[in-house]
């Protein structure tokens, strides 16, 4: 599943490294770059830890606060980016990667289970209401999918959506659209930052739009936003969000394994945190997380 988007100042923004598909690293030293005076109540360690991460809102802030508070603990931390989930599993599965934050199961990534689920570790679930959205302004009278070839015109013939090859976009494209007959309304997909411009301008001027999104987001939190009834599940049911790591990551650093497996996030701490760092710190990933660790216990979040 493809949702990327473009992000400013985010993690990975230092030497490109070779695992299987080239991404960036930044690797920090124990004690760095970690938001000062948090305690982020972690047993003291050592050693090196690489996390991979897809250039989605979620992964990138999660991986952006385990990296602070893993830091802030003794470690050496490598935050790797990649443009494809593909390669990523096979660096997780390989043992060149320790852990990735963002599994959506179990219907995203089922296939990249099925083919290296037995090379890795499932850690725990850390958020419980991923989902695939189609949404409005809460001002904007219409309910459900049903509805939106009946309001065409309102929508000026528009469903203004995300990257073509997102997984998002596919099941609009080819189930929401032919279940509920949407003739009349052209899904139109650019990149996730073209829509949000779109909804923000849109919003501004309350005027009516309709957009692909994604549970959890920080839209929700900046905008008052309304997801349209899917009563033939067309999107899909909520997944989860999981933590995976390689074959013999929690023999190998136990205390960390353990803060993982309790590591959780509501909606709400999600999408907080998310619209601090993309909207209130203009995506500065770094800064904006930060910024959120001060305003918020960590140790909440691994209680």
């Amino acid at each position: 599943m493809q949702r990327r988007s473009i992000i400013k100042g985010a993690i990975a923004t230092g030497a490109v490294v070779p695992l299987t598909l080239a991404g960036c690293s930044v690797e920090e030293e124990p004690g760095e770059a970690s938001a000062e005076g948090v305690d982020f109540g972690l047993p003291k360690g050592e050693g090196e830890i690489k996390i991979g991460y897809i250039n989605w809102d979620e992964a990138v802030v999660a991986t952006e606060l385990w990296r602070q508070a893993l830091t802030a603990s003794g470690y050496t931390v490598t935050a790797q980016e990649f443009t494809e989930v593909g390669p990523l599993f096979e660096g997780l599965s390989s043992g060149d990667l320790d852990v990735f934050l963002d599994g959506w199961l179990p219907i995203t990534h089922q296939t990249y289970m099925e083919t290296y689920g037995d090379q890795l570790e499932q850690l725990g679930t850390w958020n419980e209401n991923a989902a695939l959205t189609v949404a409005v302004p809460a001002y904007v009278d219409v309910e459900s999918l049903a509805d939106l070839n009946a309001n065409a015109d309102l929508f000026g013939g528009r469903i203004v959506g995300i990257e073509a090859s997102a997984g998002l976009t596919e099941a609009v494209q080819n189930s929401a659209i032919p279940t509920y007959g949407i003739s009349d309304l052209t899904l139109e997909t650019s990149s996730t930052t073209a829509m949000l411009t779109e909804l923000d301008s849109a919003i501004a001027a309350e005027e009516p739009i309709v957009v692909t999104l994604w549970q959890p987001h920080w839209a929700y939190a900046k905008y008052d936003l309304k997801n349209l009834a899917d009563p033939e599940v067309t999107l899909g049911e909520a997944e989860t969000i999981n933590t995976l790591a390689r074959l013999g990551f929690s023999e190998e650093f136990a205390d960390v394994a353990a803060a993982l497996g309790t590591f959780a996030m509501s909606d709400e701490q999600l999408a907080g945190l998310e619209n601090t760092v993309f909207s209130e710190h203009e995506g500065d990933v770094q800064a904006g997380v930060t910024a959120w660790l001060q305003d918020n216990a960590f140790s909440d979040l691994v209680a």
